[in-house]
């Protein structure tokens, strides 16, 4: 079938796993009618799970080649927290993490030369309503 060892383990898992519910269909369908299945109804069900096998395994190839192409993309932002967003100058060990998640050099590294995405206002009400909550005391009852 011309596959590495992975995909054609893959192939008998999942071969495996068809084999055995079949097995387990037909032991329920064997108690609600006792008519067996033709041979040519068994080997129309075995071609039916081996394409079934066979899509599983294009669909693992397709997501292994996805994930592939979003770590080069990851590779390719790591590559760049040694340079400013800005301006693009080598920064290094002196570089500036911004909460926005970028790195930047010494003179952007202030949000408001860079342009900051990141909401100080919304993260400091956020920082003081959860540091100082609203305590109510019951009513107090009149006699």
């Amino acid at each position: 079938m011309n596959l590495c060892s992975k995909c054609y383990r893959e192939i008998r898992v999942c071969e495996e796993q068809a084999a055995s519910a079949k097995a387990a269909m037909e032991k329920t369908l064997s108690f609600k009618s006792k008519k067996p299945l033709s041979e040519a109804e068994s080997i129309a069900a075995d071609i039916k799970s081996v394409a079934t096998a066979a899509e599983h395994v294009i669909a693992l190839e397709k997501s292994s080649a996805a994930a592939a192409g979003s770590s080069s993309s990851e590779a390719k932002v790591a590559k760049a927290a040694n340079r400013c967003l800005t301006c693009n100058k080598r920064v290094g060990l002196t570089g500036f993490k911004c909460k926005c998640g970028s790195t930047f050099c010494g003179s952007h590294r202030y949000p408001e030369n860079h342009d900051c995405d990141y909401d100080f206002k919304e993260a400091g009400k956020n920082a003081i309503a959860k540091a100082n909550p609203v305590i109510k005391a019951d009513k107090v009852e009149r006699f």
